[in-house]
């Protein structure tokens, strides 16, 4: 890679100057341990003219503190904050596996996997889009005349009652609603998405073989949370202990492999909603195939929050989905935008872009020139 990597202690300031720059546009801190984050903040501040600052943080107590405005820090990141909030997003959809929100509107990001064949022109109209379809692998934008596969992976984009009534529509096998949750893994990620999850009032079971993390869970969640330790973690658990009667299983350990089988397991024994936590990328595809609901693991969440936030501004705002292979681009225009006295013409290749005008809730297709006026109070948005 073409990078200069300096090797020293990131809390001593000398090893900053050796650094062949005085001003940067970015410091991002992503150490293991908050305090050294913090620390080489503060130094590389005081050391280097530094633009914007990038620090990801472990313990989320940070997140109600003042610290961030008293380092100018311009953004934090929570990965395990990050994970938790992605499942708990699910029990307001349960058909889908996933859901992204966004700045400035409304609308959601939804993708649902397809249990039945249906037409796009049936599904499609001004407060729901469906901006891409993910099909053995393969990620493309659907033209109008596209039909939907069984095991389709569908992109909409819209309005949240709108999205719940097709998702409805398209996947018939997932539950209604979900009010009983297990979470195998009873780490840092398993305790985060217990909190997030018993904040909706839940019920969980919290399963581990590890006897250890299971006392450090039961005192992180007050003995809320029915904590299970397994030694063996066999099969027959989920008869014995009642697992079968979930509404969703999460496999939230840090072994990719593991989380695959409980998965399965979970499957086997009648529960409709699976989510495995993954932790390296290369089991994605893997586990889209077999069907299960794929969340990023806290370090991979961080990886993807920092690009995009690197990418995106006050006005400009960039989200990637399915796996990477597709970004979303919003453009808020405020009054004082400098679009307003221009007119914007229509990309001239549409194949693999879907763009709309987000105007008072409703999406209009970018099909036509846009003029000066028409852009007041508007969003641009595009999916590529």
């Amino acid at each position: 890679m073409d990078i200069l990597v300096v090797h020293g202690d990131i809390e001593d300031p000398s090893t900053y100057k050796k650094l062949v720059v005085e001003k940067a546009d970015l410091f991002i801190a992503v150490t293991d341990v908050d305090e050294a984050n913090l620390i080489s903040t503060l130094i590389a501040d005081d050391v280097i003219d530094v633009k914007r600052k990038f620090i990801r943080l472990r313990n989320t107590s940070f997140a109600k503190s003042a610290i961030k405005d008293k380092l100018s820090i311009s953004e934090t990141i929570f990965p395990l904050q990050l994970t938790s909030a992605t499942v708990a997003g699910l029990l307001d959809y349960p058909k889908a596996n996933n859901v992204k929100h966004f700045k400035y509107t409304d609308f959601k990001l939804v993708s649902v996997r397809a249990s039945n064949h249906t037409g796009l022109a049936n599904l499609q109209n001004e407060r729901c889009q469906i901006i891409g379809i993910e099909r053995n692998k393969h990620f493309f934008v659907p033209s109008q005349k596209e039909f939907i596969q069984k095991d389709d992976l569908v992109y909409f984009f819209g309005e949240a009652e709108r999205i719940r009534y097709l998702s409805g529509l398209l996947e018939t096998h997932e539950p209604q609603s979900i009010n009983g949750c297990v979470i195998f893994g009873a780490g840092e990620v398993g305790v985060s998405i217990a909190k997030s999850l018993k904040e909706r009032g839940k019920k969980i079971k919290l399963v581990d073989k590890d006897i250890q993390l299971c006392e450090r869970a039961d005192e992180a969640l007050d003995g809320t949370v029915l904590v299970i330790n397994s030694k063996y973690g066999t099969e027959a658990l989920f008869e014995e202990e009642g697992l079968e009667h979930a509404d969703m299983m999460i496999a939230a350990t840090s072994n990719d492999e593991y989380n695959i089988i409980k998965c399965l397991e979970a499957r086997e024994h009648g529960i409709r909603k699976v989510v495995a936590i993954i932790n390296e990328l290369e089991y994605y595809n893997l586990m889209h195939a077999l069907g299960i609901v794929v969340v990023r693991g806290p370090k991979m969440s961080a990886y993807n929050e920092i690009i995009e936030r690197i990418y995106s501004s006050d006005v400009v705002m960039e989200r990637k989905f399915c796996g990477g292979k597709a970004n979303i681009y919003l453009r808020k225009i405020f009054t004082d935008s400098t679009l307003i006295h221009k007119t914007l013409k229509p990309f001239k290749n549409m194949n693999d872009v879907s763009a709309f005008i987000i105007r008072e809730g409703v999406l209009h297709p970018f099909e036509r020139p846009i003029t000066g006026k028409e852009m007041m109070l508007s969003l641009y948005f595009a999916s590529i």
